[in-house]
């Protein structure tokens, strides 16, 4: 679903209307220039001058046709002229007409679906690192509304289905149009430090409960987005260094990791939280069948006090409220994710001799 310009969809329609209303008088003058040359044997420039007056009505009759065909001619292009000229004028009203309406529509509609949208995401800015960000999630479930201002990326999320409003990520009333109240969360992709800094203070303001990703162009930068309100800070220079560091010294862990970027592996990484009504909560992971019946790995736990617990054995308890950060197959992923939500209890346990991780 994409949300585009107001009236976007009919502007081409009307440019090929107005361009073809302006040749069909540009062909109707020409056609009076050369009959009158011919008939008349004027010059071209005053033959092109005479008809001009003719299809505009003004008439100045400093130049009139002195023989019969002349007259005749000029009855009959007078009349052809005229309404050449009408009809010109008619399509271009209507359609300037008609795209404000268009537009005007557009927008109320565009409103309308704006203000039902709930627990999304917004991404500011489809640049380099908010276009790969928006194909990332382009892959999932989730939610999302890129604001963006560039017509040639514009078009190009346009037709990949994208939810796109055309506004200026740093102005409030733009965040207010994306429903900022109600999100879940936002990426602050623009490429000056301190737009994203403004952004993420309007975004803050506006909803104290929001999770921002800020991007961070100069390494100085991290601590005023911190101070501004994002939760987390991600610096593309930094982790591209941090990125060419791991493969030139450890080619093969960064080969592993490019897979899973890449779905080579078919895996991809989840964070679960569990909920109260889970039946998981209370078990021990080797109780659980995460490991032995879904074929996924839980890397990590992070408590609700903070605590994290890395490769957690198979005697860890889970607790409700905990993020299980889990690596597996999204099929099997789908299922850990039901099981912890509580909506799937009829897969959780396993035989207890099957310890996790270890």
């Amino acid at each position: 679903m994409s949300l585009t310009p107001p009236g976007t969809r009919s502007l081409a329609g009307n440019h090929r209307r107005i361009l073809f209303a302006l040749l069909a008088v540009a062909v109707a003058i020409g056609f009076g220039t050369v009959g009158f040359h011919l008939i008349e044997g004027w010059p071209l420039l005053d033959s092109l001058y005479v008809a001009a007056q003719t299809v505009t009505t003004v008439g100045y009759g400093d130049v009139v046709p002195a023989t019969r065909n002349g007259r005749i001619f000029s009855t009959v292009f007078m009349l052809a002229g005229v309404g050449v000229v009408l009809y010109a004028l008619t399509s271009t009203v209507q359609e300037i007409v008609q795209s404000e309406l268009v537009a005007a529509f557009g927008q109320r509609r565009q409103s309308r679906k704006m203000s039902k949208l709930r627990n999304h995401f917004i991404i500011c800015g489809a640049g380099r690192v908010g276009s790969h960000l928006v194909r990332g999630l382009l892959g999932s479930e989730e939610t999302f509304i890129v604001i963006e201002r560039d017509p040639q990326r514009v078009a190009e999320l346009t037709n990949l289905g994208v939810i796109i409003l055309v506004r200026d990520a740093t102005l409030e009333e733009s965040l207010r149009e994306a429903g900022v109240e109600h999100a879940r969360g936002l990426a602050a992709c623009l490429p000056d430090d301190a737009d994203n800094v403004y952004v993420v203070l309007t975004a803050r303001d506006l909803n104290p409960k929001l999770h921002i990703v800020a991007r961070a162009v100069e390494e100085q930068a991290e601590a005023k987005l911190i101070r501004a309100g994002a939760n987390r800070v991600v610096a593309p220079t930094i982790i591209g260094g941090h990125r060419m560091a791991m493969a030139l010294t450890k080619p093969a862990v960064d080969d592993f990791i490019g897979s899973i970027t890449a779905n080579e592996l078919a895996l991809a990484f989840e964070q679960l939280e569990v909920e109260s009504s889970s039946n998981l909560v209370g078990q021990r992971l080797s109780e659980t069948n995460i490991r032995s019946d879904l074929d996924i790995v839980i890397v990590s736990i992070r408590r609700g006090d903070g605590r994290i617990l890395f490769n957690p054995s198979g005697d860890a308890i889970i607790e409700s409220g905990d993020i299980l950060i889990a690596i597996g197959h999204a099929e099997a992923l789908m299922k850990l994710t039901a099981l912890a939500k509580g909506t799937n209890k009829s897969q959780v346990q396993s035989p207890t001799s099957n310890v996790q991780g270890r």
